[in-house]
């Protein structure tokens, strides 16, 4: 692991053709993503506040579940992430300032 990366400590898991713990928990995430991709969809096309009001609670909770997968995957080593350096921290901020000023002129 180089300096640049934040990871666990990684759980090993069986290596064979078998589904283990990583794999059902990769398919989960997976399936939260997309669900959550499809219901801001049905969000956006609701019809009426109703079916709108109806509709974000699951939206709320897809999300938070995905959230709670990706915070387990973590823990246990399955996913990492790399740090940013200061200087892409500084050029991304600057670039997203220039915007802002485009967008308000």
């Amino acid at each position: 692991m180089n300096n640049n990366t934040v990871q666990n400590t990684k759980v090993e898991v069986p290596q064979t053709s078998a589904m283990n713990d990583r794999d059902y928990l990769n398919d989960i995430l997976n399936t939260e993503k997309c669900m959550s991709d499809n219901l801001s969809i049905a969000l956006n096309e609701a019809s009426n506040d109703y079916i709108f009001k109806e509709i974000l609670p699951m939206f709320n909770d897809t999300k938070a579940a995905a959230k709670d997968i990706f915070n387990l995957l973590f823990q246990n080593g399955w996913y990492s992430l790399e740090k940013a350096e200061q200087q892409k921290i500084q050029q991304k901020q600057t670039e997203f300032s220039q915007k802002l000023t485009e967008l308000t002129q």
